[in-house]
């Protein structure tokens, strides 16, 4: 898969949000999911009801890394997961696929994610671009790398610098600050 990018607009974000609203609350749940939680879209898959309904947090063993986890689930996102859950038994898949009785698969979600990115002119967009986002305005809004970085098990900041874009941004910035004026 090609590289992906945080949605660094928080417009945008919820412009998307909504969208994906329009079309299906599974599917919007599920993009909230991804930028409250900040785990990757093969853990979030794996979910049923059960292990959210009445929970501030969820203990995962990531597909990944094979490392147990533990994450809240954010309070602004809890009464949407709580409406969304609503009437749900504790035995269904969180998100269900539509065909037959299992949960909708990373390529039906990429598809939904990256559909709903071009929708609003965003090209490098696709399931990963979600736990980006969570953590490219987590860093925006505390500039707490170290967590962060702690948050998605890097070895080193600089890698979570890198992966959320922030090095990028800043390389954009400084290009475009460049100056040949005569002094």
């Amino acid at each position: 898969m090609n590289t992906v990018e945080p949605i660094r607009d928080i417009g945008t974000v919820w412009d998307i949000a909504d969208y994906l609203g329009e079309k299906s609350e599974r599917n919007r749940v599920m993009f909230l999911f991804g930028i409250y939680v900040g785990i990757r879209i093969s853990d979030i898959l794996e979910f049923k009801v059960r292990d959210v309904r009445d929970r501030s947090s969820v203990t995962i063993r990531e597909k990944k890394t094979r490392k147990e986890k533990t994450f809240p689930i954010n309070d602004e996102f809890r009464p949407i997961l709580n409406r969304y859950i609503r009437g749900k038994e504790d035995y269904e898949w969180l998100f269900p696929s539509r065909q037959g009785t299992g949960h909708i698969r990373r390529k039906q979600a990429y598809n939904i994610i990256n559909e709903a990115g071009e929708r609003f002119g965003l090209e490098r967009v696709g399931t990963h671009s979600m736990r980006k986002t969570f953590g490219y305005h987590f860093y925006q809004q505390t500039h707490d790398i170290v967590t962060l970085q702690k948050i998605f098990n890097h070895s080193d900041f600089h890698i979570t610098m890198r992966y959320i874009g922030i090095e990028q941004d800043q390389q954009d910035e400084a290009i475009r600050k460049l100056s040949f004026k005569k002094r």
